[in-house]
């Protein structure tokens, strides 16, 4: 049995009363009655409201940021990596897709650094998939149908909008959704001949 964190306590319950009542009416109170804490438990983690409503959707981007830095440095096929890039992006935001729906929602009450933080996150990724591609093109391994920024909105446009449509009890796991997504946009990408 695994043991849940103080700090994940705090982070599930905020993610349910966001999600619930929001951002702006949720108190941190709220936050420390539902996790079963104290305010100084609450506070040994978290330095206010808006560290927590960014660490919400911090923890996945700082996974996601990591997994892709691996399979960025394995040295595969760039179809390989871009394959892998996709399915990583597709199962972690599905498996965070509560998270990720409460951060999208509330992003605009977060303060100026921690909006600066997480754009030059997000940044970092669209950059190496977008020179990941225009990389492949340059080289030929890739067709120029598309752009690279064209295809790299794509990418990240379908799998920000997951969280939107995805349900764990649906027809469809986020494994087969990552496949179908790789094999679309590297369909995609072929070399015409």
């Amino acid at each position: 049995m695994t043991m849940v964190t103080a700090r994940q306590r705090v982070l599930d319950a905020a993610v349910d009363l966001f999600a619930t009542q929001g951002y702006s009416a949720t108190s941190v109170a709220q936050v420390i009655e539902r996790a079963g804490l104290t305010k100084g438990g609450f506070y040994h983690h978290f330095a206010s409201k808006d560290e927590l409503l960014y660490e919400v959707y911090g923890d996945l981007i700082t996974r996601q940021l990591a997994a892709m830095d691996d399979i960025l440095a394995r040295g595969l096929s760039r179809a390989e990596s871009l394959r892998l890039l996709i399915q990583d992006l597709v199962v972690s935001t599905a498996g965070s897709a509560q998270q990720a729906v409460v951060f999208w929602r509330e992003l605009h009450h977060l303060a100026d650094e921690h909006t600066d933080v997480y754009r030059r996150a997000r940044r970092r990724y669209h950059d190496a998939v977008r020179k990941l591609i225009a990389d492949g093109q340059k080289a030929g391994e890739f067709g120029t149908a598309a752009s690279a920024e064209t295809v790299t909105f794509t990418i990240f446009g379908v799998i920000n909008e997951l969280p939107l449509w995805y349900r764990p009890t649906g027809r469809q796991r986020p494994a087969q959704i990552a496949a179908e997504l790789a094999d679309f946009v590297l369909t995609g990408l072929e070399v015409k001949k």
